[in-house]
């Protein structure tokens, strides 16, 4: 089944009563997980940082990411009280850190098993390399990355994985790690790639959903999609394309102010998008061409049979002139059309009797 991940990401806007309303949100519209981002904003930028135009756009409000991303900052409590009640529902907490410690307490404090790495570490070697080490398995957006960006990333993971914690972290090392049997074996084992293109709206003519299936075929691992796109068809396409992962923003209300609350899906319209990836995932069954259960019993209604044209005489011999194809498809079945003629009748036959030679 497909791995469908709800992004609450900051729409909670750094208030803990609406964090817990995006879990029942999520856990309402049948998702798998629920995704928020782990920062302190301090360690994450500079106050010189300039918001993304997104950013500018969607929040009105002309100041530094500093200022921006402080509001939206959740207290480790919360964390705490968010990881509770989402095992109280069966929903699983998933999260992004952007920095080591916020990444030590994801891992450490909180005991996740899993983690997100988001597009903007890709290139982020060093956090890369904690991920890595912290042992969870990792799905990874590849939003602005080139695929030599990310071998170079999956270098840091593999040498994390299965080195030492006194290893010493170059550049060869990561290579070698990668092309090391054990290192496959981790990536292939820990490792899940999400295509992504990171802008909020993505433009549709930039999505590029084969990418997914590129991306599965360059690394051999697992790959799904990261969407960023208005809507739920393009998800949903890539549901249908295979993709192992989908995560997808949401919010409780578009209007809200801040940064993601325009590009992510309301409510309603996030249970229709998890209800679609279910009912694409029935729909895309198995791979052998067969009647199913339910057509079986429509062949005697819509398949033809040989039937008398006309009366036909017990010695007869049958012809073109004499027999016909026509509904129900209980008798002799067409193919047997050119074995019949030219024998000769075993019986009297009107119009319209089924030819039981």
């Amino acid at each position: 089944m497909t791995l469908i991940i709800a992004e609450a990401g900051v729409n909670h806007n750094g208030d803990e009563t609406l964090a817990f309303e995006l879990v029942d949100v999520a856990y309402k519209a049948g998702a798998d997980m629920i995704k928020f981002q782990t920062f302190k904003a301090h360690n994450l930028v500079t106050e010189h940082a300039r918001q993304a135009d997104y950013q500018m756009a969607n929040t009105q409000k002309p100041e530094s990411q500093l200022a921006m991303l402080s509001r939206l900052e959740l207290s480790w409590d919360t964390h705490y009280a968010l990881v509770k009640y989402c095992d109280s529902l069966g929903i699983a907490f998933l999260s992004t850190a952007f920095d080591s410690e916020s990444l030590h307490f994801l891992v450490h404090d909180l005991g996740l098993t899993r983690l997100k790495l988001p597009s903007g570490e890709l290139t982020n070697a060093p956090l890369v390399l904690e991920y890595a080490r912290s042992g969870c398995d990792l799905i990874v957006s590849t939003g602005m990355a080139s695929l030599s960006e990310i071998e170079s990333a999956l270098g840091v993971m593999a040498f994390g994985f299965t080195q030492p914690e006194d290893a010493v972290p170059c550049d060869a090392a990561f290579a070698e790690a990668y092309i090391s049997s054990a290192g496959q074996y981790a990536l292939k084992k820990k490792v899940t790639l999400l295509h992504c293109t990171t802008e909020y709206p993505a433009p549709v003519d930039e999505i590029n959903l084969q990418v997914v299936d590129t991306l599965r075929a360059a690394f051999d691992l697992p790959a799904g999609y990261s969407d960023h796109s208005e809507g739920i068809f393009i998800p949903v396409a890539a549901a249908a394309r295979g993709a192992a992962v989908i995560e997808k923003h949401f919010t409780l209300d578009k209007n809200m102010p801040g940064p993601d609350h325009k590009a992510s899906l309301a409510p309603d319209e996030l249970t229709a998008m998890v209800i679609a990836i279910r009912q694409i995932e029935r729909a895309l069954g198995q791979k052998i061409k067969a009647a199913t259960a339910t057509e079986s019993k429509n062949k005697s209604v819509v398949r033809k049979s040989l039937v008398a044209a006309k009366t036909i005489r017990c010695g007869e011999c049958f012809s073109a002139q004499n027999i016909a194809i026509k509904r129900p498809g209980v008798g002799m079945s067409p193919c047997l059309y050119w074995e019949v003629i030219k024998k000769n009748a075993t019986k009297d036959y009107q119009p319209g009797d089924l030819i039981v030679e």
